[in-house]
């Protein structure tokens, strides 16, 4: 995998066109990786690019580890919102955003697991944490698509020089994606941040 004219390569990457995104951005020096809370890659891949809302990312990564790019890796896209990170706001304006595929914060019902948009998943596929003493659940990510996101961290910082790996939950107190459930300090660490 590289990238080639800001646009990542490699078998496993699909295209797609995101035209609301046109600004270049003066730095690259962050990654922010959020949760999409969405049904799948695609779903979440049509809403990002669809021109009648306001938000954007770069990249989402599937559950499967491939990758779907909509936006290239200079161009500002709409991910981070309000937000604030080493003492600079619009957090936009200087980083890539990077979407995991998933169903994010799920509500137990009995022995069953539900979304916020009413899917069904697995216990296999839920993880469990404790916030405040009591029982919280998360849609898990999978072994494939992590591996897909260190490995896209990686280059990304190489080949950007950048700085900052940070979750969507760092930067904003309005938003707790990736959640729990992603094992931040890992991929972290594995992509070669040492701050």
């Amino acid at each position: 995998m590289s990238i080639v004219s800001d646009v990542l390569c490699g078998e496993e990457v699909k295209y797609f066109s995101c035209g609301k995104c046109k600004t270049r951005m003066k730095v690259v020096d962050t990654i922010v990786l959020h949760g999409t809370g969405g049904a799948s890659a695609m779903s979440s891949v049509v809403h990002l690019c669809n021109p009648g809302t306001k938000v954007a990312a770069h990249t989402v990564v599937g559950r499967d580890g491939d990758y779907y790019q909509m936006v290239p890796y200079v161009i500002k896209a709409w991910h981070a919102g309000v937000s604030m990170h080493q003492g600079r706001a619009n957090v936009n304006d200087f980083s890539i955003g990077v979407e995991m595929d998933n169903g994010g914060q799920l509500k137990r019902k009995g022995n069953r697991f539900f979304s916020s948009f009413g899917r069904e998943y697995m216990p296999d596929e839920v993880y469990t944490g404790i916030e405040n003493g009591r029982a919280v659940y998360w849609h898990a990510y999978t072994v494939e698509q992590v591996e897909a996101v260190i490995r896209l961290c990686r280059l990304l910082r190489v080949h950007y020089g950048i700085k900052y790996l940070v979750r969507h939950s760092d930067i904003t107190s309005r938003k707790v994606d990736p959640g729990p459930a992603f094992p931040f300090e890992e991929v972290k660490k594995r992509a070669g941040f040492v701050y």
